[in-house]
């Protein structure tokens, strides 16, 4: 099945967010796409096509998504996906899957990764704070990641981490 506009998908489609450790550059983020977008074309559950869309941002997050109005994506169809994920990963050095991460922009507005912990000694520095912004990642439905993916570190999960 063809893969549709990102902005074509409901609010209630589910969502995978895949962020990369490092800024994808011309090349990879070509590569990296042009695998996802041959994988979407073909990518099924139980023999049914699935509706699928994906958007790409700043260099860093994938999110691919599933019109439930259609058909919905399978355990067995969303294991396929991540191992599709994981190989290509493997393939372009840019780790895509992955807990733990925290995703939030610097006083320059560029993208940044840091574990938990490292979070928390940067809010202790003074580095972020309740109003820098973060990527939650975590996020199941696009109504969801169109509401917030990117918000305050004191309005996300991350104010815990403050």
């Amino acid at each position: 099945m063809p893969i549709v506009p990102f902005e074509s998908l409901p609010p209630e489609s589910r969502i995978w967010i895949f962020a990369s450790d490092r800024p994808l550059d011309g090349a990879e983020s070509g590569r990296l796409l042009g695998e996802v977008d041959a994988y979407l074309e073909r990518w099924q559950a139980h023999g049914e096509p699935l509706r699928t869309a994906r958007h790409w941002s700043d260099a860093h997050f994938l999110v691919i998504g599933v019109d439930p109005r259609t058909a919905n994506a399978s355990g067995c169809s969303i294991d396929g996906l991540f191992r599709q994920l994981q190989r290509l990963q493997d393939e372009i050095g840019a780790r895509l899957i992955g807990g733990g991460r925290v995703f939030y922009r610097d006083a320059s507005g560029a993208p940044r990764l840091a574990s938990r912990d490292e979070f928390s000694t940067l809010a202790r520095g003074g580095e972020v704070t309740q109003e820098t912004p973060v990527f939650d990642t975590s996020l199941t439905t696009l109504g969801a990641w169109s509401d917030g993916f990117e918000r305050p570190a004191g309005e996300a999960w991350t104010r815990a981490l403050l």
